[in-house]
């Protein structure tokens, strides 16, 4: 058995003169939170869709699970599950109700229905809702119930596409939970997201896709180290001392943000930076309203790849 739960080679899809994929790669290990980063239109559900059978990929070796999408379609069907950008549930039956239905989509028995219902409900925290139908359920209980509703058949690997989007902080921490307890239990989990918050809270590691392609692939330290490492940030209390500041201060490489009186550079070495930062400004007289270190956010490592990618097309 391989190590890998899902291996993508070379995979391209073109619709008409787009190419949704243009010989994209990836490796997912099993066990693990992998999170797929992307602006809109980047291929990201057009990945999601080729691994999970419901598109043929025009050329490329893709498997999930040791099958091949194309030629094992059916047994790659029986070891996932996919939670989608929409809710899969009926508005007018209870939470039992609607996870019994697709038990029985699924071909379980009655009795195994229910059985599995009721293990799913308890797991999700949803096993006091009751009969109480899905309309009345918290945006974080709907997407928990949506996300119990994937996992039926006990799947070996979860695609879920976008899962928080439209969920308030409280209902996105509900489904973070939940899905750090499913891969506790051994579910691999590609994540794909445009909350950069996101997949640094849940994914082991982070593919950066971009025109089709991935762009970078490494954990979350691993990119924003790649991006510059760390930086120390200067807010002066006057906007008029940014020029003498810039001047002064033992800093290459710095951007000047006037709006928010900021003055912001990388360094290699943390303690000395700071210091001869915090010395220099003394010795000027300059006013330092804060002076801190920090390490790029995801946020600046998405915008950093994706506009260096758009630029080499």
């Amino acid at each position: 058995m391989t190590d890998a739960a899902i291996t993508v080679e070379g995979a391209r899809k073109r619709y008409g003169d787009k190419h949704a994929l243009d010989g994209l790669d990836l490796t997912v290990a099993r066990g693990t939170v992998h999170g797929v980063l992307g602006p809109n239109g980047a291929g990201k559900t057009t990945l999601v869709r080729v691994l999970s059978t419901l598109l043929r990929p025009d050329a490329g070796r893709v498997e999930v699970a040791g099958h091949d999408v194309v030629t094992r379609a059916y047994d790659v069907r029986r070891r996932i599950g996919l939670l989608g950008q929409h809710a899969a549930l009926d508005e007018e039956l209870g939470g039992r109700q609607n996870l019994e239905m697709f038990g029985r989509l699924h071909h379980l028995g009655a009795r195994r229905a229910r059985a599995r219902a009721d293990e799913l409900l308890a797991r999700f925290g949803l096993a006091d809702t009751g009969r109480k139908p899905v309309s009345a359920y918290s945006g974080g209980m709907r997407r928990r119930l949506d996300l119990a509703a994937s996992l039926i058949t006990e799947p070996e690997v979860l695609f879920l596409d976008e899962p928080t989007t439209g969920l308030d902080p409280r209902g996105r921490a509900e489904v973070w939970s939940s899905v750090r307890t499913l891969v506790g239990g051994g579910t691999t989990v590609l994540l794909t997201t445009q909350y950069l918050e996101e997949a640094d809270q849940l994914a082991d590691r982070i593919s950066v896709v971009d025109a089709g392609r991935v762009v970078a692939d490494g954990t979350a330290d691993e990119l924003k180290a790649a991006t510059g490492g760390d930086r120390v940030d200067v807010v002066l209390r006057d906007a008029g001392q940014l020029g003498a500041a810039l001047a002064l201060l033992p800093l290459t490489g710095a951007r000047v943000d006037a709006d928010r009186r900021l003055l912001s550079a990388p360094v290699t070495d943390r303690m000395a930076a700071l210091s001869g930062v915090v010395r220099a400004l003394e010795e000027a007289g300059l006013e330092a309203e804060d002076v801190a270190l920090r390490r790029p956010t995801l946020d600046e490592v998405f915008l950093h790849l994706t506009d260096r990618a758009e630029e080499a097309v």
